[in-house]
């Protein structure tokens, strides 16, 4: 056979290969946001897929098992290392296990090709686990051939750690792509666990959020938002995430705040942390707090003074805190200052940092720099990350895109030239990554715009006015502590303008808005569908301060070939109650699409760029 022959039948046969693939069922997404931290939560919903794992197990097993046998192999499947490995099985119970869970993961595995499949099998069991899938024999002809697969797997003590790998493959299977949609960080005690965990997904992309952008500002060099990062961290408690899991050691900081500063109610650490720290490292903290919002307000005064295309004069409030230090004026109004500690604030110089300051800051921002975890962490965010996505005909972003009241795009001067939208947008993703490139630039505009993506009206992370931190720690009127809201948020609620923001992103007006970052007040009676189904809001809830205003623990979003539907959680207890008593928290289901016709391959990104691959293999022909 000639080359060029052989040429030609290795194309014709990959275009039979493709046209196929395109024909099969789409595969599943799964869209989470708003982790805020709470490593558990996080970890229990990616085991049970929101819900998914357990729906494929009713569906296959409901005929031949029962209600409270199919919970236990449901948690089996979300918590192998702990309901698999190391219990004691006779060995016909391992048999049945194996068998139940071959047929589980023969089952999620059909949607997709063999190549894929076998793709995500580890290499170890690569050969039995073909035999097992893809050679199964409907009329028992095999029977026999299959049962010396499972007893040769128990008699060579493989049972245990095969188990588990049948376990992970079927999670990987009833869920092809996660979506993140933004803050994983604060609040929360583990973001870092929540990281490393993502950094083991196969196929995922991440929205970032305000509380990630902060982090990776750090870690670039922005010495304010390092400070808004440990003032954070500090109010919440979150000294070990900082000192034991990155290696930021606080003694520097802790020895110039017990200095300056007096013990102080307000700045004492709240949330679930509290209960676990001492009344002598609840005392650091309060003054540690009290420091680095010091230091927080003094960088962030000399941002705004260096960029007043920023437009944030309104708050310089150092300069107008009284010569007693009793009052502060804000927006022409005088009001008395409590919980003050500004004895390290010139009211001549008011953004002016002290000599040990600069220390401390300069301590600082050198471990953010070269803790080696913390740099895996945020280089992972910045390759991963975007500030908006668009998949399969859907907008995802975090927070909003910033609008006036007539729902024209909020403008900011970049250079002479004002920009908004996706404009914008694009250029803050630019700011990101030169900010990261180039750490050791503080001062540069992509390292401020590192910051004004925190707390900037023109943000589309921050989506409001002001950030009224000063007002929440000094000022007992709850008035001044409210921060408005941009008009997109109002906005989002008409159909008409959500369409005309798709169509803003270069998208289709069938497809869908996703969003994160607000979170819905299910008590109250608010929908996270809006706008007619154009807007979905799916702020995870996780963070168990939300859970006290919202009544759940959040939303997430599942879009399979058959339908969409959002699954509104229940919050989660602990883990170890969770699988004591089978305890999942089983989602409440809200359709917001039902397919006529059930979605294929061809009808998504994937099956574009297929059709362009073959589109280009014809042309050889």
């Amino acid at each position: 056979m000639s080359p060029k022959k052989l040429s030609r039948d290795k194309v014709l046969t990959e275009i039979i290969n493709l046209r196929a693939i395109t024909q099969l069922p789409k595969a599943t997404e799964h869209f989470i946001s708003d982790l805020h931290g709470e490593f558990e939560a996080f970890d229990h919903i990616m085991r049970n897929c929101s819900g998914v794992v357990s729906v494929k197990v009713n569906d296959l097993f409901r005929k031949e098992m029962t209600e409270r046998d199919r919970d236990e192999f449901t948690f089996q499947i979300y918590y192998p290392e702990d309901l698999i490995v190391g219990v004691e099985r006779t060995h016909d119970e391992w048999l049945i296990l194996l068998d139940r869970l071959v047929k589980m993961t023969r089952y999620t595995s059909t949607k997709y090709t063999r190549s894929k499949v076998r793709k995500a099998m580890p290499e170890q069991f690569a050969y039995i686990l073909e035999e097992l899938l893809y050679q199964y024999d409907e009329d028992d002809n095999k029977e026999m051939y299959y049962e010396a697969i499972y007893e040769s797997v128990i008699d060579l003590g493989l049972v245990e750690e095969f188990s588990v790998v049948l376990t992970d493959l079927i999670k990987r299977f009833v869920v092809d792509h996660l979506h993140v949609l933004g803050d994983i960080y604060d609040r929360g005690p583990h973001p870092d666990k929540i990281v490393d965990k993502l950094m083991e997904f196969p196929s995922l992309d991440i929205q970032l959020g305000n509380h990630d952008v902060i982090w990776i500002g750090a870690v670039s060099g922005s010495y304010a938002c390092m400070a808004n990062v440990l003032r954070i961290s500090l109010r919440y408690g979150h000294v070990d995430l900082l000192e034991k899991n990155y290696g930021i050691d606080l003694t520097r900081l802790k020895k110039f705040a017990e200095t300056y500063y007096d013990e102080s109610e307000v700045f004492y650490p709240r949330g679930d942390m509290k209960e676990e720290l001492s009344e002598g490292e609840q005392l650091d903290i309060s003054k540690m707090q009290q420091a680095v919002a010091i230091m927080q307000f003094k960088l962030e005064e000399q941002i705004i003074k260096r960029r007043p295309e920023f437009e944030m004069g309104d708050r310089l409030l150092l300069g107008n805190i009284s010569s007693d230090r009793e009052s502060v004026e804000i927006d022409g109004v005088t009001y008395p200052i409590i919980n003050g500690c500004f004895q390290l604030v010139d009211s001549q110089n008011p953004e002016e940092l002290l000599f040990e300051e600069e220390l401390v800051l300069l301590d600082l921002m050198h471990q953010f720099q070269t803790s080696e975890r913390l740099k895996e962490h945020v280089n992972f965010l910045v390759h991963h990350g975007r500030l908006y996505h668009r998949k399969n005909g859907n907008l995802l972003f975090h927070g909003c895109v910033p609008c006036e009241e007539n729902g024209e795009f909020k403008q900011l001067n970049i250079n002479g030239e004002m920009k908004g939208g996706r404009k914008l947008m694009d250029h803050y993703q630019e700011q990101i990554f030169k900010a990261y490139v180039f750490p050791n630039v503080n001062d540069d505009i992509a390292t401020d715009t590192m910051w004004y993506l925190w707390c900037g009206k023109a943000s589309n992370l921050f989506g409001k006015e002001t950030m009224k931190t000063f007002e929440r720690y000094f000022i007992a009127d709850k008035a001044t502590h409210k921060e408005p809201q941009n008009s997109y948020y109002e906005l989002r609620n008409d159909e008409a303008f959500c369409d005309a923001l798709l169509q803003e992103f270069n998208l289709q007006t069938a497809g869908y808005i996703i969003n994160g970052h607000t979170p819905i007040k299910a008590m109250e009676g608010e929908n996270p569908v809006k706008a007619n189904g154009k807007m979905l809001v799916i702020d995870g809830g996780l963070s168990k301060a939300y859970q006290r205003v919202t009544g759940i623990a959040g939303y997430t979003l599942i879009d399979n070939s058959h339908e969409v539907y959002l699954v509104a959680h229940e919050p989660f207890t602990d883990r170890e109650d969770s699988i004591k008593n089978f305890r999942d928290i089983l989602p409440s289901k809200y359709i917001v699409k039902k397919r006529p016709v059930r979605a294929k391959v061809a009808d998504t990104d994937t099956g574009y760029d297929i059709g362009l691959e073959i589109d280009s293999l014809l042309e050889e022909l």
